[in-house]
């Protein structure tokens, strides 16, 4: 539960959750701890029976639909990104959606919450702006960290996949040329030296 706040731990260890919450980014991800916690407040309008325990893709859009009709029949303020986030397990989605689900329920605000964990951008842009050159991902490092196979799966439209690819490579491509990055390496002559000589 690393990440979380004291006072949402609590809250979640007051609920007494049929299993405990060990890696927070995967027990979430197939919405059955969120369905648990929704039907503490709203148990006529969600049945645990209906949920599966399942960690296919299918399985989680399945359960997640049905925890969509509770949040949205009580209008509960909780962002798609955040859900389609946890879904997917990308970082910090689980974090944001429990605590978003904290907040909500309760009427509580968190407190102290650090400005640059309130961001709802599930990608590490921020975090490889600030490498220098030669440290940061290559393109298609940086389109795997991004996109999970998930979002392959379950985007019906497979063109918002590939623009996001396109994003991401797009990111990274700022203008940096391999030669500025390894300035001393000229890397025609260095292939044609290794690879093309005959020994």
């Amino acid at each position: 539960m690393a990440g979380l706040p004291r006072e949402v731990i609590k809250w979640l260890q007051s609920m007494d959750l049929s299993r405990p919450i060990k890696n927070v980014r995967r027990d979430f991800a197939n919405g059955c701890l969120v369905a648990e916690i929704l039907s503490w407040y709203y148990s006529q309008d969600i049945q645990l029976h209906s949920i599966s325990n399942g960690a296919s893709v299918q399985a989680r859009l399945d359960n997640w639909q049905l925890i969509d009709k509770v949040i949205a029949k009580h209008n509960l303020n909780i962002s798609k990104d955040v859900i389609d986030g946890a879904i997917h397990n990308k970082s910090g989605a689980a974090i944001t959606l429990i605590e978003q689900l904290y907040m909500v329920l309760t009427n509580r605000v968190i407190r102290a919450k650090p400005p640059e964990l309130a961001t709802q951008e599930f990608n590490d842009s921020t975090y490889q702006a600030q490498l220098p050159p030669y440290a940061r991902a290559t393109t298609t490092r940086c389109i795997k960290n991004n996109l999970a196979v998930t979002e392959y799966v379950t985007e019906p439209d497979q063109n918002h996949c590939v623009n996001k690819e396109q994003m991401y490579a797009s990111r990274q491509n700022t203008g940096i040329d391999v030669r500025s990055r390894f300035p001393a390496l000229n890397i025609n002559n260095y292939l044609w030296r290794t690879v093309f000589q005959p020994i």
